[in-house]
């Protein structure tokens, strides 16, 4: 019997509370598959894979591997924002090399959509060079952004989940600062991540179904002026001696001094200037019609790190699509991404599929215009409905030791290298 070949996962793009799970569920689920062999973790993403970071996984302790499933972000192997470019062709020659000198017959990518890309780009070169590869995609990103607006393609992407159960979270918390520091501090204005997509924002209104608060929420998707902006506010203010401003962080009210990742997309977590901040600029500036000023509070990379607000049912769900990407590698399904597609009804339910990665590379699904109310300033109850499922009812159970979360530790086992050293193409100078 021919030896079984060796699968090879790597991590792509921004971290989220649960892509750890969705590794855990491809690794345990390769153990029970006979089809595949070691199953190695790309060090840093494809960046590793270049350089021949190999972190043999099938050799950790399952302790290990179970600890995934609280464990966040993506310090277990690693991630990177590398893209590689058509016209990079040493690189694809190098990753092909490497897959060659490890007998990987199995390439699993876990990310979003430039992710999805990257795992297609990998598989069509291998099958042009005469590699028997299997390519599938793992779908993450806390932005709901990949696939396409008819949810046919994904219903939503893992990590999205908690995300939105950490806003509806932060929102409640909020509300009670604010109730209680109105007459010092009567509008307090936060900022969400998710760029130009309105999906985490969004989920602010998850807070307060029944629209009890004096809570604003602003979508990259609806522009408006600041002194829009400040009339919405000042109205509110009026009204109730207070107000919570949502604010997506990609909200177009003026220059922010935005920087670039690798793959083109802002990085608004290190531009010059927060949208939040101008926001309270402007309105301290222009004065408030009650006593006190704005303030702002910009969470950033803590909505999608922060194990303690993990929705369950993203948990659960992240483990299932994992497990089954494990499942297409073996039934040698290349050339597509495992998704989850929403059953029909109003009980919630999904199930597990796949879809060609040709159609999801690239994508950028958007958030509906008619989730967004005629003023602007609030998401409907249609939005609700879709998301509200996805939050869990449960709080996710973390083992501590000694008062501290115990977080999975993966030992430093590498394969051994096998090839010269090679520095990827775009960090070259």
């Amino acid at each position: 019997m021919p030896q079984a070949k060796n699968l090879l996962v790597a991590q792509s793009g921004g971290p989220s509370p649960v892509i750890n799970n969705s590794l855990r569920g491809l690794v345990e689920t390769c153990r029970e598959l006979s089809e595949i062999g070691t199953v190695y973790g790309g060090w840093h993403g494809i960046e590793g894979v270049l350089k021949e970071e190999l972190l043999d996984l099938s050799a950790q302790d399952l302790q290990e591997i179970a600890l995934l499933r609280t464990t966040p972000a993506a310090g277990s192997i690693g991630t990177c924002r590398y893209k590689l470019k058509e016209e990079q062709t040493e690189d694809f020659e190098r990753v092909i090399a490497v897959l060659k000198a490890h007998h990987i017959g199995y390439f699993c990518y876990i990310g979003g959509n430039d992710s999805m890309d990257t795992a297609n780009k990998v598989a069509n070169f291998a099958h042009e060079r005469g590699l028997d590869l299997v390519g599938v995609g793992v779908p993450k990103t806390i932005d709901n952004d990949v696939g396409d607006s008819e949810f046919k393609l994904i219903d939503h992407t893992p990590g999205y989940g908690s995300v939105a159960r950490y806003w509806s979270h932060a929102v409640q918390f909020a509300n009670e600062e604010n109730a209680g520091s109105c007459p010092a501090d009567p509008v307090l204005v936060l900022q969400a991540m998710g760029r130009a997509i309105g999906f985490i924002p969004a989920a602010a209104r998850l807070a307060d179904p029944e629209r009890k608060l004096p809570l604003q929420i602003y979508l990259a998707e609806r522009p408006l002026s600041m002194d829009q902006l400040a009339d919405n506010v000042n109205d509110q203010l009026k009204r109730d001696g207070r107000v919570i401003v949502v604010v997506s962080e990609g909200l177009e009210i003026g220059e922010v001094g935005k920087v670039k990742d690798a793959f083109g997309h802002t990085a608004f977590s290190s531009s010059k200037l927060t949208v939040a901040q101008m926001v309270v600029n402007a309105l301290n500036e222009r004065k408030l019609p009650v006593k006190g000023t704005a303030r702002c509070n910009v969470p950033g990379t803590d909505q999608r790190h922060n194990m303690i607000y993990a929705s369950t049912v993203d948990l659960e769900e992240a483990w299932k699509v994992g497990r089954q990407a494990a499942l297409l590698a073996a039934g040698r399904h290349s050339g597509y991404m495992a998704t989850i597609l929403r059953n029909p009804g109003s009980v919630y339910g999904v199930r597990y599929d796949k879809v060609p990665l040709a159609e999801v590379a690239n994508s950028e699904r958007k958030f509906l215009a008619n989730w967004i109310t005629a003023d602007g300033k609030d998401v409907t109850d249609d939005f609700l409905r879709y998301a509200t499922p996805l939050v869990g009812e449960d709080w996710v159970s973390v083992p501590m030791v000694g008062g501290r979360l115990r977080l999975a530790q993966l030992k430093p086992l590498f394969a051994g290298q096998k090839l010269p050293k090679y520095v990827p193409q775009a960090d070259r100078k």
